[in-house]
């Protein structure tokens, strides 16, 4: 039976910054595509660790040495379990854009090369662009793109196309547009990537904040996301990959905690995870992230997606208007959204958009509307 959807989860007293007041009046906040307000138990996990735990992880055998190491090996098993991934193949980056180009460093200079292909989208965040052509650039190969169609959708039979003709090593796509607000089909998508014998990795920075994810289930190569858009602290982001591709990749960077053993002139690499993850970890961040995402699995995932849904359904019912500026004290993002392609397909030069998250409430959306009505008085429409 479908969660009941809810107009509030009445969690906002539970974020600090909403009692901040600009110009006398209360924060409204509808950005939080962009990044996410963290709730006291995110920030209370954070100050608690540095005040009481703070050490280097998994180098000291003293009793401070260890509470570190729990604690983030604890937040690494949290993490993945939020997921239904395994620790092991949960690997901590700085954000979703280093993950992926963690992939298209340690995967894509070993397997694509000259007349090969790497196939993406037109809906896709320049994190999950630019990368892909430097790759191309570098090793000869061919960037291509799946159209977006009239509805703001991938066609599936277009991709059965590409994949056909044979040459696609790659396909990387996100989970849900950051522009558009479309939900790819992605377990069907990465079943026919696998079935061409291709590697697909997904970029999932707007989906597993917003809905329950598994990752084993959708059954990818590489799944990227984010810390601070999932009510986490900035710094910390994710890459789930599969354990046989993670063992034969070549490490993204080197030294600290990801090498075994060093001599003069060579050296050998660590166990997964750590293989991954150079230098000093974000432990602290790790630790906020897992308790961010045990608030959103105390909230339950699927209630989250459905007071989205509603939220969403009632700013579409109070405002047929997709236009601009806002002096009400109200936060929305305008620009390309670093998407500047899908802005070109579109044919607009930049959109504003309004964002919701658990701490969103109807009373927002009616702040922001009346904020545009406002707008359109000052500007004459």
């Amino acid at each position: 039976m479908p969660p009941v959807a809810e107009r509030s989860l009445g969690v906002k007293a539970d974020f600090p910054i909403f009692s901040r007041r600009f110009d006398g009046r209360e924060l409204i906040y509808l950005d939080s595509a962009a990044t996410s307000q963290k709730p006291e138990v995110v920030i209370e996990a954070l100050a608690e660790h540095l005040r009481g735990h703070n050490a280097n992880v998994h180098r000291g055998v003293y009793a401070l040495a260890r509470e570190a190491d729990a604690a983030y090996d604890e937040a690494r098993r949290r993490v993945a379990s939020f997921t239904n991934a395994t620790g092991g193949e949960t690997i901590f980056t700085k954000n979703v854009t280093e993950a992926i180009n963690l992939v298209a460093y340690s995967w894509g200079r070993a397997h694509v090369g000259e007349g090969d292909a790497v196939l993406i989208t037109q809906m896709e965040h320049h994190a999950n662009i630019v990368p892909w052509q430097v790759l191309c650039r570098e090793r000869g190969a061919r960037l291509r793109y799946l159209e977006v169609d009239e509805r703001g959708e991938l066609s599936l039979e277009a991709l059965d196309a590409e994949l056909a003709r044979g040459d696609v090593r790659l396909v990387a796509f996100t989970h849900v547009s950051n522009v558009l607000g479309t939900i790819n089909p992605v377990a069907e998508i990465t079943a026919r990537v696998r079935a061409a014998g291709a590697v697909s990795l997904i970029d999932g920075a707007q989906a597993v904040p917003h809905m329950p994810v598994d990752v084993d289930a959708i059954g990818a190569d590489f799944y990227a996301w984010t810390g601070h858009k999932a009510l986490g602290p900035t710094g910390v982001g994710v890459l789930h990959g599969r354990r046989e591709m993670l063992e034969r990749m070549e490490p993204f960077l080197t030294g600290g905690d990801m090498i075994a053993s060093v001599d003069f002139y060579s050296a050998t690499w660590n166990a997964l995870p750590a293989k991954f993850e150079a230098g000093t970890p974000m432990i602290a961040e790790a630790v906020g992230l897992g308790a961010a995402v045990d608030y959103l699995s105390s909230l339950g995932m699927e209630r989250v997606r459905a007071h989205e849904r509603e939220l969403t359904a009632y700013m579409l019912e109070r405002h047929d208007v997709a236009e601009l500026v806002d002096r009400g004290g109200v936060c929305i993002r305008a620009g390309h959204h670093c998407a500047q392609p899908l802005m070109r397909c579109l044919g607009v030069g930049a959109t504003a958009r309004a964002s919701v998250g658990v701490y969103s409430e109807a009373s927002d959306i009616d702040a922001l509307v009346d904020a545009l009505l406002a707008g359109r008085e000052v500007f004459g429409l």
